[in-house]
Order: C-alpha cells, then sequence, then structure tokens
C-alpha cells in the first residue's frame, strides 16, 4: 500500500492546510459528522484505522471518542472528485457521533421557515464528559 504521505499529497488542502472530512456510517450511509483534517490527522487516521481530526478551536488533534469512548473504527476512506473533501465510513462505537448525545450532528431540519430538533439525545453530554465541557 502507499506510504500516508504519499496520499497526503494527493489532497488539496485549504489556505489554512485542511480539508473536509465527513464521517458516514458505513453499513446505513448516514451522514454522521463534518470535522476538519490536516495532513497529519489524515496520516494518523489511516495508520490508527480511526477517525483523527484537527480541532481549529483548540488547534490540536483529537482522535474521535478519546473523552466520550465513541471512537469511530475507519472502514473505508475516499477523496471526492476534486480531491478536497475526505468521506470517512466508519463504525461508529456507542452510537452516538455528536458532542450533544445524539447520533449525527445533523438532527435539525427545516420546517415551516424554522430549525426544527428532529433526533432525540440519547446520552446526556454531562453523562459522557462529566464536567470536562
Amino acid at each position: 500500500m502507499t506510504e500516508p504521505s504519499a496520499l497526503a499529497q494527493d489532497i488539496k488542502w485549504n489556505e489554512q492546510g485542511l480539508v473536509p472530512a465527513i464521517a458516514q456510517d458505513w453499513e446505513s450511509g448516514e451522514v454522521l459528522m463534518l470535522a476538519w483534517m490536516n495532513s497529519n490527522a489524515l496520516q494518523l487516521t489511516i495508520s490508527e484505522g480511526r477517525a483523527v481530526y484537527w480541532s481549529r478551536s483548540r488547534h490540536a488533534l483529537w482522535r474521535k471518542g478519546e473523552e466520550s469512548g465513541h471512537i469511530q473504527h475507519l472502514k473505508e476512506l475516499r477523496i471526492d472528485c476534486d480531491a478536497d473533501t475526505v468521506l470517512m465510513k466508519v463504525e461508529q462505537i456507542g452510537g452516538i457521533a455528536c458532542h450533544t448525545g445524539r447520533r449525527s450532528c445533523f438532527y435539525q431540519r427545516i420546517e415551516n421557515g424554522a430549525w426544527r430538533v428532529t433526533d432525540d439525545v440519547i446520552k446526556a453530554p454531562d453523562d459522557i464528559y462529566g464536567n470536562k465541557r
């Protein structure tokens, strides 16, 4: 297999050296979340077989589930036709991808001109993270 660093050269990184990364359930196809990766996060994701992202607010790498236990095991990795977006098909451990305690970060939809919450909280954030948030 090609080395991860060589694969990173194929990505069109934005001006901050980042690329959007979509996490999708590998069985159902449900979009779970969108986060950002830098080259190091992409390389670690490939080598560790789990989702590693770049936090724009903390300016640090973070492994999905490092605090919550809701790890994303990588099943398949793709890039789009422009090579400027990464798609990860993942096994979402614990069934929760969102820091709000929901299955997906996309739990609101527009109805009658307003956003409506469509998905219930599976586990309260305080029960997941305690007072860390």
